[in-house]
């Protein structure tokens, strides 16, 4: 038992590292970039609240179980903007080596299961890995709309893009959230000051 509970007890440690991974984002009040760390407790806090956008048959609470250890691999693999360019292949391969390990200091038992939902969730093929796939993209929305588009002038951003990489995301998992949304990035894009498309 002692065994178990030290295993245990590594993972909880060096999933505080989470903490020291910042994203491009920026908290609502635009004061800082907010860490991993926060943006996977504030997005299991929004599938708590947006669950009733979910299909009937969405599990909220393992999608919650998804969202507070789907951003783990930032731990060795770092983030990566959605806005940014990156080779996605070359950091899925990182991202599934970061998760071998970090899981892999869990107990067997719980290793299996926690990367099993990991891998459940990067697939997004199942109900409630669609959902969390979903809310992962609108909390940075959000941020980006409270903060007069936060970094999407930095990184060039315009209207289709939002279309073709959160939008096509969000409207698959929660439809009606997403034309909550689109109402307003529409009106943040007529703005003369938001960048053009």
């Amino acid at each position: 038992m002692t065994d178990r509970i030290n295993a245990q007890l590594a993972f909880l440690t060096e999933a505080c590292r989470l903490k020291s991974i910042l994203r491009a984002t920026t908290l609502c009040d635009g004061s800082r970039r907010e860490n991993s760390g926060e943006h996977s407790w504030h997005i299991a806090l929004y599938a708590m609240v947006l669950g009733e956008q979910a299909a009937p048959e969405v599990n909220i609470n393992r999608v919650i179980r998804m969202l507070l250890i789907h951003d783990l691999v930032e731990i060795d693999a770092g983030d990566v903007p959605i806005h940014g360019n990156h080779d996605s292949t070359a950091q899925a391969a990182i991202e599934q080596t970061a998760a071998t390990r970090i899981f892999g200091l869990l107990p067997p038992d719980q290793a299996e299961t926690f990367r099993a939902l990991w891998d459940e969730f990067e697939a997004a093929r199942t109900p409630d890995a669609i959902f969390a796939k979903s809310i992962d993209r609108v909390q940075p929305v959000i941020a980006n709309l409270e903060t007069d588009g936060g970094t999407w002038p930095a990184f060039n951003v315009t209207a289709s893009q939002l279309e073709t990489r959160v939008g096509s995301k969000v409207a698959r998992g929660a439809p009606a959230l997403w034309v909550a949304l689109k109402t307003r990035i529409d009106a943040w894009f007529s703005t003369p000051s938001s960048s053009s498309e």
